[in-house]
């Protein structure tokens, strides 16, 4: 079955071209002109992947993710956000607010495609492992400890790699610890040191590897 995806973007043309492409390569590509059409499809349709820009009328993307990210079901949805702006303070914000990759326009289309079929694949493996972890979580009989010792994790850094594991963005994280963004972000840093991993997802995959949920989630 042809996975799902959006395209978020007022510039028709980028619309057209993005959905061609996309459709070529055996995707089901929906499209909106607008954040708010976008979030009442995203609702409708479950798609499996989001490409949106961020400066659009009505809602931005910023808006769309942040709604995204709020509901559970789409906590784990991999979001592109394809725009215009390309400083580096836009990037941070545009990783604090969820999104999984960051492509300025102008973009190439092949390294987009490339990108949204690393997001389905990671997206794919994390949702299987977590059907696994969950079906195994009632007894917590494979829990390891040892290993949350051995990583000599905080009781903050279990707390964010706790919630890292919900999908949560560094924003929601830091609204539920009553830390900043920027406070959230340097544990992450730690988690990804201490782990040996190289992103957020990759650090969702050593817990559930390890078998660490069910021992995080039953000492906090």
């Amino acid at each position: 079955m042809p996975l799902t995806l959006l395209i978020v973007d007022d510039e028709p043309g980028i619309r057209l071209a993005v959905t061609d492409y996309l459709e070529a390569a055996g995707y089901v590509v929906l499209a909106a002109a607008t954040g708010q059409q976008a979030w009442q499809m995203v609702q409708q349709y479950r798609p499996h992947l989001l490409v949106t820009d961020i400066r659009m009328p009505q809602m931005d993307g910023y808006e769309l993710v942040r709604r995204v990210r709020q509901q559970p079901a789409f906590r784990l949805l991999p979001v592109i956000y394809l725009t215009e702006y390309s400083d580096t303070q836009q990037r941070i914000r545009g990783y604090q607010t969820g999104c999984d990759a960051y492509l300025a326009k102008p973009f190439n289309l092949e390294e987009l495609a490339a990108v949204v079929r690393n997001l389905l694949d990671r997206a794919q493996i994390i949702q299987t492992e977590l059907q696994v972890v969950s079906h195994n979580a009632p007894g917590l009989e494979s829990a390891d400890p040892a290993v949350v010792s051995a990583l000599d994790l905080t009781q903050r850094e279990q707390q964010v790699l706790s919630l890292l594991t919900e999908g949560l963005s560094n924003a929601q994280i830091g609204e539920q610890l009553h830390l900043s963004p920027r406070t959230v972000e340097k544990y992450v840093s730690k988690l990804l040191q201490k782990t040996e991993t190289s992103n957020r997802a990759e650090i969702v995959r050593f817990a559930m590897d390890h078998h660490l949920l069910g021992v995080i989630d039953a000492d906090l």
